[in-house]
Protein backbone atom coordinates (compact mmCIF):
# COMPACT_ATOMS: atom_id res chain seq x y z
CA UNK A 1 0.00 0.00 0.00
CA UNK A 2 1.05 3.43 -1.41
CA UNK A 3 1.56 6.19 1.73
CA UNK A 4 -0.84 9.14 0.26
CA UNK A 5 -1.61 10.80 3.91
CA UNK A 6 -0.08 13.52 5.25
CA UNK A 7 -1.22 14.18 8.85
CA UNK A 8 0.37 16.43 11.27
CA UNK A 9 -1.07 17.94 14.70
CA UNK A 10 0.00 20.90 16.05
CA UNK A 11 0.28 23.15 19.71
CA UNK A 12 0.35 26.52 18.85
CA UNK A 13 0.20 29.71 22.09
CA UNK A 14 -2.01 32.36 21.21
CA UNK A 15 -4.24 35.69 22.64
CA UNK A 16 -7.54 36.22 21.40
CA UNK A 17 -7.05 35.06 18.16
CA UNK A 18 -11.06 34.92 16.66
CA UNK A 19 -13.65 36.64 18.14
CA UNK A 20 -17.52 36.43 17.04
CA UNK A 21 -19.99 38.71 17.19
CA UNK A 22 -20.22 41.24 19.95
CA UNK A 23 -22.46 42.18 22.52
CA UNK A 24 -23.06 46.02 23.45
CA UNK A 25 -20.04 47.99 23.63
CA UNK A 26 -18.54 43.95 24.98
CA UNK A 27 -16.61 41.94 22.12
CA UNK A 28 -16.88 38.46 22.26
CA UNK A 29 -14.37 35.78 21.83
CA UNK A 30 -15.51 32.71 19.77
CA UNK A 31 -15.98 29.49 22.31
CA UNK A 32 -17.17 26.25 23.23
CA UNK A 33 -18.54 24.09 26.25
CA UNK A 34 -17.01 20.52 27.10
CA UNK A 35 -18.84 18.44 29.85
CA UNK A 36 -16.50 19.97 32.44
CA UNK A 37 -18.67 22.95 32.47
CA UNK A 38 -15.95 24.81 31.16
CA UNK A 39 -15.33 26.93 27.86
CA UNK A 40 -12.52 27.15 25.80
CA UNK A 41 -11.95 29.43 23.24
CA UNK A 42 -11.18 28.25 19.41
CA UNK A 43 -9.54 29.90 16.37
CA UNK A 44 -11.99 28.70 13.66
CA UNK A 45 -10.48 26.69 10.42
CA UNK A 46 -11.74 29.31 8.27
CA UNK A 47 -9.94 32.04 9.94
CA UNK A 48 -6.81 29.38 9.64
CA UNK A 49 -7.28 29.03 6.15
CA UNK A 50 -7.94 32.74 5.48
CA UNK A 51 -4.31 33.64 7.02
CA UNK A 52 -2.60 30.15 5.42
CA UNK A 53 -3.49 31.72 2.49
CA UNK A 54 -2.76 35.15 2.90
CA UNK A 55 0.51 34.02 4.09
CA UNK A 56 1.17 31.53 1.15
CA UNK A 57 -0.02 34.54 -1.39
CA UNK A 58 -2.69 32.64 -2.84
CA UNK A 59 -5.81 34.65 -1.99
CA UNK A 60 -5.87 35.63 -5.74
CA UNK A 61 -8.35 33.45 -7.33
CA UNK A 62 -10.81 35.28 -9.41
CA UNK A 63 -14.33 35.44 -7.69
CA UNK A 64 -17.74 36.51 -8.86
CA UNK A 65 -21.26 36.98 -7.15
CA UNK A 66 -23.71 34.31 -8.67
CA UNK A 67 -27.45 34.09 -7.67
CA UNK A 68 -30.07 36.79 -8.30
CA UNK A 69 -31.44 39.59 -6.51
CA UNK A 70 -30.55 39.38 -2.98
CA UNK A 71 -29.82 35.98 -2.93
CA UNK A 72 -26.44 36.59 -4.39
CA UNK A 73 -23.45 34.11 -3.24
CA UNK A 74 -19.69 34.87 -3.18
CA UNK A 75 -18.06 31.72 -5.25
CA UNK A 76 -14.80 31.00 -7.06
CA UNK A 77 -15.25 32.02 -10.67
CA UNK A 78 -16.64 29.31 -13.22
CA UNK A 79 -13.01 29.80 -15.55
CA UNK A 80 -10.83 29.27 -12.73
CA UNK A 81 -8.91 25.77 -12.65
CA UNK A 82 -6.43 23.99 -10.22
CA UNK A 83 -4.05 24.31 -12.97
CA UNK A 84 -3.43 28.22 -12.28
CA UNK A 85 -5.23 28.85 -8.77
CA UNK A 86 -3.62 26.59 -5.84
CA UNK A 87 -6.10 27.54 -3.56
CA UNK A 88 -8.26 25.77 -5.26
CA UNK A 89 -6.42 23.04 -5.71
CA UNK A 90 -5.90 22.21 -2.13
CA UNK A 91 -9.17 23.49 -0.69
CA UNK A 92 -11.72 22.95 -3.33
CA UNK A 93 -14.70 24.46 -5.01
CA UNK A 94 -18.29 24.80 -5.45
CA UNK A 95 -19.08 26.99 -8.74
CA UNK A 96 -22.35 27.36 -10.18
CA UNK A 97 -24.28 28.71 -13.13
CA UNK A 98 -27.24 30.13 -13.33
CA UNK A 99 -29.75 29.05 -16.48
CA UNK A 100 -30.35 31.11 -19.28
CA UNK A 101 -31.57 31.20 -22.82
CA UNK A 102 -28.01 30.28 -23.81
CA UNK A 103 -26.62 27.95 -21.60
CA UNK A 104 -27.83 24.86 -19.48
CA UNK A 105 -26.75 26.05 -15.80
CA UNK A 106 -25.72 23.32 -13.09
CA UNK A 107 -23.08 23.14 -10.51
CA UNK A 108 -19.39 21.66 -10.17
CA UNK A 109 -17.57 20.97 -7.18
CA UNK A 110 -14.47 19.64 -6.00
CA UNK A 111 -13.93 18.29 -2.69
CA UNK A 112 -11.04 19.76 -0.15
CA UNK A 113 -7.63 17.89 -0.64
CA UNK A 114 -6.14 20.02 2.19
CA UNK A 115 -8.78 19.41 5.23
CA UNK A 116 -8.06 21.86 8.74
CA UNK A 117 -9.84 21.36 11.91
CA UNK A 118 -10.64 24.56 14.37
CA UNK A 119 -7.76 25.24 17.15
CA UNK A 120 -9.31 24.94 20.33
CA UNK A 121 -7.43 26.03 23.23
CA UNK A 122 -5.87 23.48 26.28
CA UNK A 123 -6.57 25.73 28.81
CA UNK A 124 -10.25 26.81 30.18
CA UNK A 125 -10.97 30.81 29.55
CA UNK A 126 -11.52 32.92 32.62
CA UNK A 127 -13.94 35.44 31.45
CA UNK A 128 -11.08 38.19 31.99
CA UNK A 129 -12.11 41.50 29.69
CA UNK A 130 -9.42 43.96 27.95
CA UNK A 131 -11.01 47.50 29.04
CA UNK A 132 -10.05 50.05 26.68
CA UNK A 133 -11.35 53.71 25.95
CA UNK A 134 -10.25 56.07 23.43
CA UNK A 135 -8.84 58.50 25.68
CA UNK A 136 -5.85 59.42 23.85
CA UNK A 137 -7.33 61.02 20.81
CA UNK A 138 -10.18 62.62 22.40
CA UNK A 139 -7.99 64.37 25.13
CA UNK A 140 -7.01 66.52 21.98
CA UNK A 141 -10.32 67.80 21.50
CA UNK A 142 -12.27 68.71 24.76
CA UNK A 143 -15.31 68.31 22.55
CA UNK A 144 -14.64 64.87 21.81
CA UNK A 145 -16.55 61.89 23.75
CA UNK A 146 -14.40 59.19 25.49
CA UNK A 147 -15.88 55.83 24.35
CA UNK A 148 -15.53 53.09 25.77
CA UNK A 149 -15.01 49.34 24.93
CA UNK A 150 -14.41 45.82 26.38
CA UNK A 151 -13.09 42.70 24.75
CA UNK A 152 -12.60 38.92 26.05
CA UNK A 153 -9.09 37.90 26.27
CA UNK A 154 -7.67 34.58 26.65
CA UNK A 155 -4.05 33.62 26.39
CA UNK A 156 -3.59 29.84 26.05
CA UNK A 157 -1.81 26.90 23.94
CA UNK A 158 -4.39 25.89 21.08
CA UNK A 159 -4.21 22.39 19.09
CA UNK A 160 -5.22 21.83 15.96
CA UNK A 161 -4.79 19.27 12.62
CA UNK A 162 -4.17 19.02 9.21
CA UNK A 163 -4.82 16.18 6.80
CA UNK A 164 -3.69 16.18 2.90
CA UNK A 165 -4.61 13.29 0.44
CA UNK A 166 -1.26 13.66 -1.80
CA UNK A 167 -2.45 11.66 -4.18
CA UNK A 168 -5.64 13.85 -4.93
CA UNK A 169 -3.21 17.33 -5.39
CA UNK A 170 -2.85 18.75 -8.73
CA UNK A 171 -5.20 15.92 -10.70
CA UNK A 172 -9.16 17.41 -11.34
CA UNK A 173 -10.73 15.52 -13.62
CA UNK A 174 -8.65 15.95 -17.12
CA UNK A 175 -6.14 18.35 -15.97
CA UNK A 176 -3.21 17.31 -13.67
CA UNK A 177 -0.51 19.52 -12.66
CA UNK A 178 3.22 17.96 -13.25
CA UNK A 179 4.60 16.43 -10.00
CA UNK A 180 7.31 19.08 -9.48
CA UNK A 181 4.53 21.62 -9.02
CA UNK A 182 2.35 19.02 -6.60
CA UNK A 183 5.14 18.83 -4.36
CA UNK A 184 5.75 22.80 -4.55
CA UNK A 185 2.49 23.73 -3.38
CA UNK A 186 2.26 21.41 -0.59
CA UNK A 187 5.76 22.33 0.57
CA UNK A 188 4.28 25.76 0.25
CA UNK A 189 1.58 25.07 2.33
CA UNK A 190 3.59 23.96 4.92
CA UNK A 191 5.87 26.45 5.23
CA UNK A 192 2.50 28.57 5.83
CA UNK A 193 1.45 26.45 8.83
CA UNK A 194 5.32 26.69 10.18
CA UNK A 195 5.74 30.36 9.97
CA UNK A 196 2.16 30.97 10.63
CA UNK A 197 0.59 34.48 12.21
CA UNK A 198 -2.49 36.28 12.67
CA UNK A 199 -2.97 40.36 12.16
CA UNK A 200 -6.14 40.79 14.95
CA UNK A 201 -7.06 44.32 17.17
CA UNK A 202 -3.59 46.26 16.60
CA UNK A 203 -1.49 42.88 16.97
CA UNK A 204 0.30 40.29 14.90
CA UNK A 205 0.00 36.78 16.77
CA UNK A 206 3.06 34.45 16.34
CA UNK A 207 1.18 30.94 15.59
CA UNK A 208 3.90 29.02 14.90
CA UNK A 209 3.97 25.69 16.35
CA UNK A 210 5.54 25.04 19.44
CA UNK A 211 4.66 21.28 18.80
CA UNK A 212 4.12 19.11 16.05
CA UNK A 213 3.43 15.10 15.68
CA UNK A 214 2.74 13.49 12.10
CA UNK A 215 4.11 12.21 8.92
CA UNK A 216 2.88 10.62 5.43
CA UNK A 217 1.27 7.42 6.34
CA UNK A 218 -0.62 4.52 4.52
CA UNK A 219 -3.70 5.44 5.72
CA UNK A 220 -5.40 8.66 5.64
CA UNK A 221 -6.17 8.77 9.43
CA UNK A 222 -5.64 11.67 11.44
CA UNK A 223 -4.12 10.01 13.84
CA UNK A 224 -3.27 13.04 16.47
CA UNK A 225 -6.02 14.72 16.00
CA UNK A 226 -7.99 15.44 19.74
CA UNK A 227 -5.37 13.55 20.75
CA UNK A 228 -3.36 16.19 22.04
CA UNK A 229 -4.38 17.12 25.76
CA UNK A 230 -2.82 18.76 29.08
CA UNK A 231 -3.24 17.24 32.61
CA UNK A 232 -3.96 19.58 35.13
CA UNK A 233 -0.39 20.62 35.95
CA UNK A 234 -0.20 21.59 32.00
CA UNK A 235 2.17 18.86 30.81
CA UNK A 236 1.31 16.99 27.48
CA UNK A 237 -0.54 13.91 28.19
CA UNK A 238 2.15 11.44 26.75
CA UNK A 239 0.42 8.28 27.43
CA UNK A 240 -2.16 8.83 24.69
CA UNK A 241 0.67 9.29 22.32
CA UNK A 242 2.59 6.36 23.08
CA UNK A 243 -0.14 4.05 22.89
CA UNK A 244 -0.93 5.32 19.31
CA UNK A 245 2.53 5.05 18.61
CA UNK A 246 2.01 1.35 19.24
CA UNK A 247 1.04 0.63 15.25
CA UNK A 248 3.50 -0.38 12.73
CA UNK A 249 2.32 2.49 10.32
CA UNK A 250 2.63 5.42 12.93
CA UNK A 251 5.14 3.80 14.59
CA UNK A 252 7.25 3.81 11.71
CA UNK A 253 6.21 7.29 10.00
CA UNK A 254 5.79 9.60 12.33
CA UNK A 255 8.28 12.33 13.50
CA UNK A 256 7.99 14.69 16.45
CA UNK A 257 9.15 18.42 16.80
CA UNK A 258 9.52 20.46 20.09
CA UNK A 259 10.31 24.11 20.80
CA UNK A 260 12.66 24.20 23.66
CA UNK A 261 11.32 26.14 26.56
CA UNK A 262 7.99 26.11 25.99
CA UNK A 263 6.12 22.70 27.79
CA UNK A 264 6.15 21.94 31.20
CA UNK A 265 7.25 18.72 30.19
CA UNK A 266 9.52 18.63 27.72
CA UNK A 267 12.15 16.50 28.67
CA UNK A 268 9.35 13.57 29.46
CA UNK A 269 8.26 14.34 25.79
CA UNK A 270 12.25 13.84 24.36
CA UNK A 271 13.03 10.86 26.34
CA UNK A 272 9.50 8.75 26.12
CA UNK A 273 8.60 9.78 22.16
CA UNK A 274 11.00 8.70 19.13
CA UNK A 275 12.92 10.83 16.64
CA UNK A 276 11.83 14.52 18.68
CA UNK A 277 13.63 17.12 16.86
CA UNK A 278 12.90 21.04 16.58
CA UNK A 279 10.09 22.00 15.05
CA UNK A 280 12.30 23.29 11.93
CA UNK A 281 13.23 19.43 11.72
CA UNK A 282 10.19 18.38 12.20
CA UNK A 283 9.24 20.65 8.70
CA UNK A 284 12.12 19.95 7.04
CA UNK A 285 11.80 16.06 7.11
CA UNK A 286 8.57 16.39 5.91
CA UNK A 287 9.46 18.63 3.17
CA UNK A 288 12.24 16.01 2.09
CA UNK A 289 9.45 13.22 2.50
CA UNK A 290 6.50 15.32 0.07
CA UNK A 291 9.39 15.55 -2.70
CA UNK A 292 10.25 11.79 -2.30
CA UNK A 293 6.46 10.41 -2.52
CA UNK A 294 6.32 12.63 -5.85
CA UNK A 295 9.34 11.49 -7.61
Amino acid sequence: MSKNGLTASFIIEAESANYSEGIGNITILKKLGRSDRKQYSYISRQAIRYNLMKLASWDNTPIIASGSGTKKVVQFAPETTIKDYPEIDLFGYLKTVAKTDNQKGGSNKRPAVVRLSNAIALEPFNGDLDYMTNMGLSARDKDAQNSIAQSEIHKSFYTYSITIDLDRVGIDGEIEIDNTEKADRVKKFLEAVEFLYRDIKGRRENMSPVFAIGGIYERKNPYFENRLKFDYKNNLAIQCLEDILQDDDVKINTSVGCLSGMLNNEKDIKEKLNNVGTINDFFAKLKVEVDAHYE
